[in-house]
């Protein structure tokens, strides 16, 4: 198993809610028995540019161990979700 973070930027007028379901979604891929997982809310913050008229984003940030197929899957739900402006999944290095 590798590790693994994905930076969410949610926007900002999505309820918590649907924020925590996606994030739960998400957990469910990638967790595994043995796995770690962790999500840090950094909360509403100002973007660099705006993102379709959004000027502020929130963002969170997932850390987990997972095996290199369930990326291809995480990347397909982040695609799919209307409640993202934006998202990066990174391979930590040892």
């Amino acid at each position: 198993m590798n590790a693994y973070e994905t930076m969410l930027v949610f926007r900002p007028d999505v309820e918590d809610e649907k924020r925590e379901a996606l994030i739960e979604r998400l957990k469910g891929i990638v967790a595994k028995e043995d796995g770690k997982f962790s999500v840090d809310n950094w909360g509403l913050r100002k973007l660099a540019y705006e993102i379709n008229d959004y000027p502020e984003g929130y963002y969170s940030v997932l850390e987990y161990e997972t095996d290199p197929e369930e990326i291809k899957e995480v990347t397909r739900v982040c695609r799919i979700s209307d409640v993202l402006l934006r998202y990066m999944t990174i391979a930590k290095e040892d």
